[in-house]
């Protein structure tokens, strides 16, 4: 392993282990819980969020501090061995590349027909099965979301599966934009392939931004019995 990049060489055998080093702290991670960088044609670091883009990466922990050290450390320079330029917005541009991923998430949700949209239809979803993300709108009311949330808990334990991680960050107009609607209040996923890709994009996104508002006067409860995505919040 490259431990100043934080790359991964591959092995003999042709298998390329799960692990990256984090430039700013040094520690080995799961680049699920991390943040790819490149470095563009003109030198300049770019956040790679989705982690296709071609040329050599740096890998950062997903969290503000760790990225605010990377850059203050020169831990970027050192990783890529280059001379590098660092924009002033890097933190929101990462931010916002996180941002733009877990929308893009939800609108193919809704293409594949795994979204619940709606409170009427998420209360019936959750009535019959444990929901494995909970959408709120930031804006959203506080008695419809409560009402969803005493549910959707209640049966998760009766069925002894994991309460619903709860996702509620973006204003209705947000979350409606991705839908082609004016706005969208309450929705859900299931268990499924798309709710462990929203858990850790989540995860990645909760290191730049709670994923409860924490101006929610019911926020205590929605804190209680928390999902190990939410745990940052």
């Amino acid at each position: 392993m490259d431990i100043t990049s934080g790359e991964t060489f591959v092995d003999k055998r042709g298998h390329k282990p799960r692990e990256r080093r984090c430039v700013a702290s040094g520690e080995t991670r799961d680049p699920a819980t991390m943040v790819r960088f490149v470095l563009s044609p003109d030198g300049i670091v770019t956040p790679d969020v989705s982690g296709k883009l071609p040329g050599r990466g740096v890998w950062v922990t997903a969290d503000r501090s760790s990225l605010d050290t990377a850059v203050k450390t020169g831990a970027f320079a050192r990783g890529f061995k280059a001379k590098v330029t660092l924009p002033d917005d890097l933190i929101d541009q990462t931010e916002d590349g996180l941002t733009r991923q877990i929308l893009g998430l939800i609108g193919m949700a809704k293409k594949s027909g795994q979204l619940i949209i709606g409170f009427d239809q998420v209360q019936s979803a959750a009535r019959g099965d444990a929901l494995a993300w909970r959408i709120e709108a930031a804006d959203g009311s506080e008695d419809g979301r409560g009402k969803i949330r005493t549910l959707s808990k209640a049966v998760a334990r009766e069925l002894e599966k994991p309460l619903p991680h709860v996702l509620g960050c973006f204003k209705a107009a947000e979350l409606g934009h991705v839908l082609g609607r004016e706005q969208l209040i309450h929705a859900a996923l299931p268990h499924g392939k798309l709710a462990k890709r929203m858990t850790e994009m989540a995860d990645r996104l909760s290191g730049f931004r709670p994923l409860i508002p924490e101006n929610w006067q019911d926020l205590e409860h929605e804190l209680r019995d928390l999902s190990p995505a939410n745990e940052k919040s």
